[in-house]
């Protein structure tokens, strides 16, 4: 049975959530205000925590902050009201993995739950070989302690950042559609999601590129997606 936390302090919501990851076989501890949530993250263990943006007491953004501070990946789904880019790119940011806007329909809801499910069982899959290091040029990636330096300097990626980074860098010259992407990191398999990848790449190249205007490492293929460079 999976362990989830939800903190979100509207107390319809939550029964709603409940009822559907019930369905979903999982047990569900609940907090309805910021401080709460931020004392059960840190000292629970969880497979997921559904956290809300604007909380009583601390937002959503600092508990993500928080929790990703202490090198915990539990997987984080947050939703918020706000629809706005800005604050959608800051909830990724912070550490979230994925985010739903509300009004959110369930179903959607569901299939989010899903796939950060099939993505932990994956990675469960993997067996010790595939956690080598991978080091292209100046660039290396510690995939046992989810590090990555540049020309020696660690660089703070989010776990969607990373998980991307590994998937291109582990196939050097292999290029990946938005969909392929979507499903290998985010467990999506339905259309509509693809400027998820988008943003993913830009900020990823924003972090690891010595010139964003001509990337080294990330590669578009164009009229497909993306690659890592094999020249590098």
């Amino acid at each position: 049975m999976k362990q989830v936390l939800v903190i979100e302090d509207d107390r319809d919501i939550v029964d709603l959530l409940k009822i559907h990851l019930n369905d979903l076989d999982c047990q569900t501890e609940v907090a309805y205000d910021g401080d709460t949530g931020m004392d059960k993250a840190m000292n629970g263990r969880f497979d997921l925590i559904i956290l809300d943006v604007m909380l009583p007491g601390r937002d959503g953004i600092s508990i993500a902050q928080k929790v990703r501070a202490y090198e915990n990946y539990t997987p984080i789904l947050m939703l918020t009201a706000r629809t706005e880019e800005i604050d959608k790119v800051l909830g990724l940011e912070s550490g979230a993995d994925d985010y739903l806007t509300k009004p959110f329909g369930i179903r959607e809801f569901i299939a989010r739950v899903k796939a950060i499910f099939r993505r932990q069982e994956q990675d469960i899959r993997k067996d010790d070989t595939g956690k080598k290091p991978i080091e292209l040029g100046e660039l290396y990636i510690d995939i046992e302690k989810r590090k990555v330096t540049l020309k020696q300097e660690r660089i703070e990626l989010t776990p969607k950042e990373f998980d991307l980074l590994v998937l291109l860098a582990a196939h050097p010259g292999h290029s990946y559609n938005r969909q392929e992407l979507l499903k290998e990191i985010w467990g999506y398999e339905f259309s509509g999601y693809e400027h998820t990848v988008n943003s993913h790449i830009n900020r990823l190249r924003a972090k690891v590129e010595p010139d964003i205007n001509n990337p080294r490492y990330i590669l578009t293929t164009w009229g497909i997606g993306y690659r890592f460079n094999d020249e590098v």
